[in-house]
């Protein structure tokens, strides 16, 4: 059924004004268990979110696949009965990008991207056991209202991934790279980090205990960054939970941290939000100094922010609510390599186990990965060994950022130098 006869089925039914959001998605990808290919795999969805007011109160239903428009709008005003009394804020403003027709990835390059990374990884470190995922996604999404909206957009992503472990007597080490792009993952790349921290962790040895630098690779910056952009959801500051509320223009930050949203950037361009909202560059933090919050359509109006496209969806169930469309932290010019060598002694930390700090920003987490570093060198991998503090301090406290960023999730990253971080071990620490 046509977005436009769901519509109008809806307000024929008695609904003030009614939306359809539709996506779908391809996917195929080349899956690898145990250093050798499992399956290819692939599938396709399509569902449809009808989300209508009656009598000011807001319904949502979905439906996946084919659909019975009569009985999707009913269930829609049934629900509505029941719902929240929410303003009618919808957009209006259509933008339709052209369809295209993306030629496949063919199932044989990606067997070979996943055959080159499992025996690049093993060729150095034969005992190891590799997993890995190497494919692409082809999604689409549209919005129509009772407006008038008529919007579509679609893209292309990319990604490769890996899990390696490695198991020595009673003492197991997992580690896990990926890479996504809109043209080609790039195998070498993931190949030269696993590499990398697996020779870092051929020695385990104790870890520092008290309070000293931590460099937080890409892959576990999100635990303290997680924590700035829930402080910047505009929920947050409607409901004052946020310690930023009133701290527009203010330092609150290290000056080396600058963050902006670009809709625009990367494997996943977003020209318009879940509510239909044409998207925008947004700077959220300039040299550590606050410049704006996100919201969707109703928090936005409600804070006095201007529509810049932040109301997005958990899926198509879910509601639209406020949510960072590609945060992008600017890089600083020290390689890795170069970042180490800044450290005395301290740590590298790759992976933490648990999520970050809430919006308090008390952070205490396990490190799943990490390495001891003494006078400029990595020394060997640290066991049973936690770091605390809280995420807005220790962002106060960055005095070095890299500059080869990756993504994680929709965040696009460099590692960060942080002084001054408590470490905390079960090993006692060597004389």
């Amino acid at each position: 059924m046509h977005p436009q006869e769901l519509i109008d089925q809806a307000l024929k039914e008695g609904a003030q004004a009614a939306e359809v959001y539709q996506a779908s998605s391809e996917s195929r990808s080349a899956i690898f268990e145990a250093n050798r290919l499992k399956q290819i795999e692939s599938s396709e969805e399509e569902g449809t979110a009808l989300r209508v007011w009656k009598e000011d109160k807001v319904g949502l239903a979905v439906a996946y696949g084919p659909i019975d428009g009569k009985a999707l709008v009913a269930k829609a005003l049934a629900l509505a009965e029941f719902g929240e009394i929410t303003p009618i804020d919808l957009a209006h403003e259509s933008l339709r990008n052209p369809e295209k027709t993306y030629e496949p990835i063919p199932s044989q390059t990606l067997i070979d991207w996943g055959e080159m990374v499992i025996q690049g990884v093993r060729e150095r470190f034969n005992e190891t056991i590799c997993s890995a995922s190497f494919g692409f996604e082809v999604e689409a999404a549209s919005l129509t209202n009772s407006e008038g909206l008529a919007s579509y957009h679609q893209t292309r992503s990319l990604g490769g991934y890996v899990g390696v472990e490695w198991v020595r007597g009673d003492d197991f080490l997992a580690v896990y790279e990926g890479d996504s792009d809109v043209v080609i993952p790039e195998p070498q790349k993931i190949i030269r980090r696993v590499l990398d921290r697996l020779e870092w962790a051929k020695e385990n040895v104790s870890a520092p205990i008290g309070t000293y630098p931590v460099i937080f690779t890409a892959n576990a910056v999100s635990t303290l960054l997680g924590t700035v952009l829930a402080a910047m959801n505009g929920r947050a500051v409607l409901e004052k939970s946020s310690p930023w509320t009133d701290k527009r223009g203010e330092q609150v930050l290290s000056p080396l941290l600058t963050i902006q949203q670009d809709p625009n950037f990367g494997p996943f361009p977003t020209p318009f939000d879940d509510e239909g909202t044409p998207t925008q560059i947004l700077s959220f933090l300039t040299e550590g100094v606050l410049n704006n919050f996100y919201g969707d359509r109703q928090v936005s109006r409600t804070l006095g922010l201007a529509l810049t496209g932040n109301g997005m969806r958990d899926g198509l169930g879910g509601f639209p609510k406020p949510g960072v469309i590609n945060a992008i932290l600017t890089p600083g010019t020290l390689s890795l390599e170069q970042l180490v060598a800044q450290v005395d002694r301290g740590l590298l930390v790759d992976q933490v186990l648990g999520g970050g700090a809430g919006l308090s920003g008390e952070l205490s987490v396990n490190i799943d990965l990490g390495y001891a570093i003494e006078k400029g060198k990595i020394l060997g991998r640290v066991k049973d060994t936690m770091i605390a503090g809280n995420a807005y301090k220790l962002l106060n406290q960055v005095i070095a950022v890299g500059q080869e960023r990756f993504w994680e999730g929709a965040l696009y990253t460099p590692a960060l130098l942080v002084e001054g971080v408590s470490i905390s071990s079960k090993e006692p620490e060597e004389d």
